[in-house]
């Protein structure tokens, strides 16, 4: 292979890496649908669902965004009736993740008063974007 062939690919590939980056991080935080994923409280016993919704974060140890999602989830359950926040920490519990298809952390869950899970988040959500998936319910 020439050094003319071996650097254009080297360029392609370091342009697709790029490419491939600005859209993940565009995308975290963003809602999406929750499908057709019920969550169980038992999960994250002792928890219970809130009246209204419950915002459960799936979190690990070693997870660097973690605690600041936290922080922001457990504020924001504070400034509303009925809103519950539920970590479930998967280092201890990894089986879940298979469960309800968790690939990163964190990832948040808005769940219904039924257990149904109607939108997740992927990465920090952002406010906004938690405060439309809290209004559709």
């Amino acid at each position: 292979m020439s050094p003319a062939v071996a650097l254009a690919i080297l360029v392609a590939l370091v342009a697709l890496a790029v490419a491939i980056g600005a859209v993940a991080k565009r995308r975290d935080g963003l809602r999406r649908a929750g499908g057709t994923l019920r969550f169980d409280a038992w999960d994250a016993y002792p928890a219970e669902l809130g009246s209204r919704a419950t915002l459960v974060q799936f979190s690990t140890e070693m997870c660097a965004r973690c605690p600041q999602v936290r922080r922001m989830l457990h504020s924001y359950a504070e400034e509303s009736d009925g809103l519950r926040h539920v970590e479930v920490d998967l280092t201890h519990r990894p089986d879940l993740s298979s469960r309800y298809r968790v690939l990163q952390t964190p990832t948040t869950f808005v769940v219904d008063e039924s257990g149904a899970v109607r939108s997740r988040f992927h990465g920090v959500p952002q406010r906004h974007a938690l405060t439309e998936a809290l209004a559709s319910l």
